[in-house]
């Protein structure tokens, strides 16, 4: 789902908003959810997951092209935990051909 196929849902859902009222919810939400990961703060919501920072530590990595090893520097990146309604929601909807599937991949 991309964030306009979410604003047209929502949208839908809730008739007394017009899209662009939603697109502009949407919108803030997304940024107030940026903002608080860039100023380090965890954003939890109960049911679905929790939003964190991991930092990624120094490493020597590799040029392809030349084979000459690269220092990589140090990355704070965003990581999302899944809650534990979410995984079982994900869980008792998946079609059993792609459960066969799945397995085959771990």
């Amino acid at each position: 789902m991309t964030r306009s196929d979410l604003v047209t849902r929502l949208a839908e859902r809730f008739s007394q908003l017009t899209q662009r009222d939603t697109e502009f919810a949407v919108k803030t939400i997304l940024d107030a959810m940026s903002d608080a990961l860039a100023r380090g703060h965890r954003i939890e919501i109960r049911g679905f997951g929790s939003f964190s920072i991991n930092r990624r530590p120094p490493r020597m990595g590799r040029n392809p092209r030349s084979g000459e090893q690269v220092l990589i520097p140090e990355k704070l990146v965003p990581h999302f935990k899944p809650g534990k309604a979410l995984r079982e929601a994900v869980d008792a909807q998946m079609p059993a051909d792609a459960a066969d599937t799945a397995d085959t991949f771990r």
